[in-house]
């Protein structure tokens, strides 16, 4: 069973590539030159895109696997352990500090009610 795989996958996987790049030759020449006056580009040109995107982006892949992931698993687990041994009050605190620190959102900080009144700001950024 193993000896019929191995043809199979060797003609597969280079059509099932060449129609990926087929398939992103066809979209970026229908829509780029239109909407942007771009270029127009060929086969090998879409095969170093889509190259490069995969260097700079790390895309194509169906598993999370990698470092960032397992660095980010054990700063996780490393945060939850310490979280456990804390008291309610400790874990509290630790929020407001993270809060005061980081804000509630994308590039927003709230600011204590004394800094706004003495401010002359009002409201929110």
């Amino acid at each position: 069973m193993k000896k019929i795989w191995i043809p199979i996958m060797i003609i597969a996987v280079p059509l099932l590539i060449a129609a990926l790049i087929f398939a992103t030759m066809g979209l970026w020449n229908w829509l780029v030159p239109v909407l942007f006056a771009g270029p127009v580009i060929t086969f090998w040109q879409t095969a170093g895109l889509l190259l490069l995107s995969k260097i700079l982006f790390g895309g194509f892949h169906g598993k999370r696997c990698g470092p960032g992931n397992h660095m980010r698993d054990r700063w996780r687990n490393r945060w939850e352990e310490k979280m456990k041994h804390m008291s309610p009050e400790q874990r509290e605190e630790l929020r407001k500090k993270w809060k005061a620190r980081c804000g509630t959102g994308w590039g927003y900080r709230e600011e204590s009610s004394s800094e706004a009144a003495g401010s002359g700001v009002s409201g929110n950024v």
